[in-house]
C-alpha cells in the first residue's frame, strides 16, 4: 500500500508489530510557526525575573520592538508577548479574531477602539500600572504621549483562535463587529468600581475594561490564599480570558495548592519567589529526597511564572520577601481555570483550590508543610530588612511524623 508522493511509501507493519516509528518529536502548532514568523524572539521557559529584561528586535506586523512569551505550560491554552511602543509614536493599527488583555509596565499614552462604520473613534488613556481590554476583533491603535518608549505587556488567546482555524486571513482580516461585545458604548472604557459576586463561585468581581492603576486598585478581603490575603476578579469585555489580582500582607505567604497548567503570575508590586513540583513528587519533596526537582522563579516588578508549568496538577508556593506586600495579577487565559472548564452542567464542585488537603482539597495547611519552607522564609525576610509575620498560632496542628526542621539550603 503506498501513496502517490515522489520516494515516500508506506508499509502495513508485519503481524505482531504496531505501525509507524514508536518515537517521534512533537510536532509544531500552526501558533508555533505563526510566531516564528513574526521575526521576534520567543522566549520559553517557566518565567523570568524581570519581562523588562527580555530581548525584543523590531516587530514589522506590530510597528515596535517586542518579543512572544511562551511560559512552559501555557502552550495552546494562550499566548503572551511584550512590545515596546515608540517614543512619541504609535503601533500599527491591527484588529483580530482573538481577546486581549494589556498591563501597562513603563510609560503612558492613550488607545483609539473603533468598528467599521463607526463615526468616531472611542480613545482613553493609560499611564504605567493600567489595565485593559481590546474588544474581540474592534480596530485599535495604541499611542504613545511621551518622548521615551512605552512597554505594553499583553495576554492574548491567539494560540486557541489559530489552531483551531489554521488562517490567518481570518484571524487577522475578518470583518465581523462582536457588538455584543462592543457596539460604541461612549462609557465602554469608564472605570466601574463596584464590587458583586462572579456568577460561578461567589468571589469579589468587578466588571470593567479599564482599571486605571493595578498598584493602588481596591482588593476585597479574601483569606484563601494566606490570612489577610486580598483578592478581586475584572471581568473585562466579555471575555472568558480568566485573571485577577490578589495580596499578600507583609511578612506573610501562601499556602502550597495544586492545579493543572494555566496561571501565570505576573509581579506587580514587591519582589518574591515560587516554589512549583508536580504532584507526583508528594507534599514534602525536599524531605523524600525530591528536592533537586523543586523548580524555582525569583522575581520582582514585572516579573512571571508559570504556576504550574508543565502537565498534570502542580503544587506551587508563592513568598513575598520585601517590606511592602506582594501584589500579583494573574492570567489564566481562555475557559481554562479549572472551575470555569466544560462539564455537565450543574455537575456539583468545590472550591478545592483554596481548602485544606485534610479537609479534602488541593491546599498544603502550613502545619503539614515541610518545616525549611518557614525557616527559609524568615531568613530570608531578616536579609530583606524586613520580618516575618507568620505567627505560631498559624501552624497549630501536629506536623508529620519524623518532620524536623533543616538548615536552610
Amino acid at each position: 500500500m503506498h501513496d502517490t508522493t515522489a520516494n515516500k511509501h508506506w508499509h502495513e507493519p508485519k503481524a505482531g508489530t504496531n505501525a509507524g516509528s514508536g518515537d517521534f518529536k512533537r510536532p509544531q502548532m500552526p501558533y508555533d510557526r505563526f510566531m516564528e514568523a513574526e521575526g521576534v524572539p520567543v522566549f520559553r521557559g517557566i518565567g523570568v525575573r524581570r519581562v523588562q529584561d527580555l530581548p525584543m528586535t523590531p516587530w514589522k506586523r506590530l510597528g515596535g520592538k517586542g518579543s512572544y512569551i511562551q511560559l512552559y505550560g501555557t502552550e495552546g491554552l494562550w499566548g503572551m508577548y511584550i512590545v515596546e511602543v515608540p517614543g512619541a509614536g504609535a503601533l500599527n493599527p491591527e484588529r483580530h479574531v482573538y481577546e486581549k488583555i494589556v498591563l501597562v509596565v513603563e510609560g503612558r499614552g492613550s488607545t483609539e477602539v473603533w468598528n467599521d462604520g463607526d463615526s468616531k473613534r472611542h480613545v482613553f488613556e493609560w499611564q504605567k500600572g493600567s489595565v485593559f481590554t481590546i474588544p474581540l476583533n474592534a480596530h485599535h491603535r495604541i499611542i504613545n504621549a511621551a518622548s521615551s518608549p512605552a512597554l505594553l505587556l499583553c495576554g492574548t488567546s491567539a494560540p486557541n483562535q489559530i489552531n483551531l482555524t489554521d488562517n490567518l486571513d481570518f484571524v487577522f482580516n475578518c470583518p465581523y463587529a462582536f457588538k455584543d461585545r462592543f457596539a460604541g458604548e461612549e462609557d465602554f472604557f469608564k472605570p466601574k468600581d463596584d464590587i458583586e459576586p462572579d456568577p460561578v463561585r461567589g468571589l469579589a468581581m468587578r466588571r470593567t475594561n479599564l482599571i486605571p492603576d493595578i498598584y493602588t486598585a481596591e482588593l476585597p478581603l479574601d483569606n484563601r490564599r494566606s490570612p489577610g490575603y486580598r483578592r478581586v476578579e475584572p471581568h473585562m469585555g466579555g471575555n472568558r480570558f480568566y485573571t485577577f489580582i490578589g495580596q499578600h500582607e507583609t511578612g506573610r505567604y501562601s499556602k502550597a495548592h495544586k492545579h493543572h497548567s494555566t496561571a501565570v503570575l505576573i509581579a506587580i508590586q514587591g519582589k518574591g519567589y515560587t516554589y512549583t513540583w508536580p504532584e507526583a513528587l508528594g507534599m514534602t519533596p525536599w524531605k523524600d529526597g525530591h528536592g533537586d526537582k523543586v523548580l524555582r522563579q525569583d522575581y520582582e516588578p514585572v516579573g512571571i511564572v508559570s504556576a504550574a508549568p508543565m502537565s498534570g496538577d502542580w503544587y506551587h508556593q508563592h513568598f513575598g520577601i520585601s517590606k511592602g506586600g506582594l501584589r500579583l495579577a494573574a492570567w489564566h487565559g481562555p475557559n481554562n481555570h479549572p472551575a470555569l472548564k466544560a462539564g455537565r452542567p450543574g455537575e456539583a464542585m468545590r472550591d478545592v483550590w483554596a481548602i485544606d488537603v485534610n479537609k479534602g482539597g488541593n491546599a498544603i495547611p502550613y502545619h503539614l508543610e515541610y518545616p525549611y519552607i518557614r525557616k527559609e522564609f524568615e531568613e530570608t525576610m531578616r536579609r530583606e530588612g524586613a520580618a516575618s509575620r507568620m505567627e505560631p498560632v498559624l501552624y497549630d496542628g501536629p506536623p508529620p511524623e519524623g518532620m524536623e526542621v533543616p538548615d536552610v539550603m
